[in-house]
Formats: structure tokens, C-alpha cells, sequence
């Protein structure tokens, strides 16, 4: 019996890519360099699973490939508005994520960003490395405690509510959120969360604001100059979400003006490209998207696109169907 044929679109863990083979015809990206629009738009030609990352732009016009032979798209990340998802729907296409594996590493993350621009780490290290530090002294690079403070959350699900434990369990954080959604009030006792009516009373009242709604046209440039205005002037925001959610040149402005005192960020609009600006700044730790890289939460990513493709050939409902 023929087995599908499976195009990976990046490098995966070699633990993961060994499983594949096992089970498909796989076209591996050996190389790890990102393909054009017309290599992804070729890629739905040749394979009845498509797998790409979301650092993949799945638009419209990709989806328009002649012919379509895949049948499922099993993209390797929990966020999927990389993907044109009317589009795939309109081409008959299944398409899967990957939630929940990633939801404990991605809340560290956004942690060691708060701890990082809280306390000046990464300027820090750059003042030990540069061979500037010149000894212990009392006034030397002070920073900004974080237990005892507001933790301010834009969206309560998975990844905010694992974050919101750490923060109040670990660091006697309080914790408020805004969500359209908001969860039962069982999940709400554990951190002691209390919900706010509108994303800008968080933004007035918290002391840190870590970001954790999906990225797409309702949440485009969500902290945009207006709301940034509302956050206090020693505020931080914390963004391991999406990019677009945050207007980069009003938070520049923001951070070049002292409305907020500093920003934590893993994620970029237009990635990988970073504002020159935000480069230049000190009161700024920038992360290259590592909000789920540890080779845990990698490996278990790549065995749950796996799983969804394995389902879906046996003719199963895929466990994490967004289309």
C-alpha cells in the first residue's frame, strides 16, 4: 500500500522527523532554509500533507495552487493565523495545530522576560561582557522587584493561565485579565485571578502586562499609542503572543518617551525583522521567538502533528482540527 507523501517545510528534531519516515513518504527540508511562496505554493502539488511553522505564510494565493493534491495542512505551532483559514476551508483542506504541549515552556518564557527587563539582566550582562563593570556598589543598575506586583494579562487562556500560576504561586504576583471568554470561576480560584471589564482597565491598573490572544485581524495593533498612553509610566509590557499585536512604532515612542518603562519581547510583527530602534534600546530584552524552544516541548509539538496526521489517514476526526 502506498503511504502519503508528507512535505515538511523547516528542520524539525531529528526524534520526530525519524518517526515520520517511519510512517510516510516524507520530503524533509535537510537544508532549514525558509521556502518561497512559490516552493510552499508547488509543495500543496506534491504531497497529500502539507506541514509547514508558523513563520510560514499559508495566504490565499499559496492556498491557490494548481493542482492541489494535499489534503491536510499540519502545521507545527498552536497559533495559526499564518493561514489563510477561509481559504483552506473554500480548497477542502483539514488543517491542525499544535496546543497544549507548549503551554508550560512558553509561560517560562514569558516569566525570564519579566524577571529579565524587570531586573536589567540583559543590560547587565552586556555591562559584564563589555568589560564594564567596575565592582558592587549601592546605586549601581538598580531594577524593578517583581513579587508583591499587578501581573496584568490580555487574554486568559492556556499559556496565560500557566503563566498567572507561576507568577502568583512563585512571586506573590496579583492577577488581573481581560478575556471575551473569561474561564469558570473554579480555574479563576487557583491564582486568585480577577477578571476586568475592558483590556484598558488592565492596562491602568497593572504593573506588568504580558500579552496572550491570538494574532489576526481583531487583535491587529491591539496596544496601539492610545492604550499604551493608559499603562503607568513603570509598567512593562510582555509580549510571547503574536507580533501584530503590538503596533511597534507607537511602542517605541512609547519606551522613547518614558510612557512605559520597558518591554519584554519574543515576538515581532514582519519577523524576523526587529525596528532598529528597539536594537538600540537598553530598557528592551529582545528574544528571538523561543517561547516553546526546549527540546521537550519541540519534540512533543512535532509527535502531536504526527498524531493529528495519523488520525486523519485513518479516517479519524484529527484531535486538533481549527478548519
Amino acid at each position: 500500500m502506498t503511504k502519503p507523501k508528507v512535505i515538511v517545510t523547516r528542520k524539525w528534531p531529528a526524534q520526530v522527523e525519524a518517526e515520520l519516515l517511519k510512517e510516510f513518504e516524507v520530503e524533509l527540508n535537510q537544508s532549514d532554509q525558509p521556502m518561497t511562496a512559490a516552493e510552499l505554493k508547488a509543495a500543496l502539488g506534491r504531497c497529500e500533507a502539507f506541514c509547514p511553522t508558523v513563520s510560514d505564510s499559508i495566504n490565499a494565493d499559496v492556498l491557490a495552487a494548481e493542482p492541489l493534491r494535499a489534503k491536510i495542512i499540519g502545521s507545527y505551532g498552536v497559533g495559526f493565523n499564518h493561514i489563510d483559514l477561509d481559504a483552506a476551508k473554500a480548497r477542502g483542506l483539514v488543517v491542525t495545530n499544535t496546543p497544549e504541549v507548549l503551554t508550560d515552556c512558553t509561560a517560562d518564557l514569558a516569566m525570564t522576560l519579566m524577571l529579565m527587563v524587570a531586573r536589567r539582566a540583559g543590560e547587565g550582562e552586556r555591562h559584564v561582557r563589555n568589560g564594564q563593570w567596575t565592582g558592587w556598589r549601592p546605586t549601581h543598575m538598580l531594577g524593578t522587584k517583581i513579587t508583591g506586583k499587578v501581573l496584568g494579562l490580555i487574554g486568559f487562556g492556556r499559556i496565560a493561565r500557566a503563566t498567572a500560576h507561576k507568577a502568583h504561586h512563585g512571586f506573590g504576583m496579583k492577577i488581573i485579565f481581560n478575556d471575551p471568554f473569561p474561564p469558570p470561576a473554579e480555574v479563576l480560584r487557583e491564582t486568585q485571578a480577577e477578571a476586568r471589564p475592558t483590556v484598558e482597565d488592565v492596562l491602568r491598573e497593572a504593573d506588568f502586562v504580558s500579552l496572550h490572544c491570538p494574532g489576526g485581524k481583531e487583535t491587529h495593533h491591539l496596544l496601539n499609542q492610545a492604550r499604551l498612553q493608559l499603562m503607568k509610566s513603570g509598567a512593562f509590557l510582555i509580549n510571547t503572543a503574536r507580533g501584530d499585536v503590538v503596533d511597534p512604532a507607537a511602542l517605541v515612542e512609547a519606551l522613547r518617551k518614558g510612557v512605559i518603562a520597558g518591554a519584554g519581547l519574543d515576538v515581532y510583527e514582519g519577523e524576523p525583522r526587529v525596528p532598529a530602534d528597539l536594537v538600540g534600546m537598553e530598557n528592551v530584552v529582545l528574544l528571538p521567538h523561543l517561547g516553546s524552544a526546549s527540546t521537550e516541548t519541540r519534540v512533543a509539538m512535532g509527535m502531536r502533528v504526527l498524531e493529528n496526521l495519523r488520525l486523519y489517514f485513518a479516517g479519524k476526526e484529527p484531535r486538533d482540527r481549527v478548519a
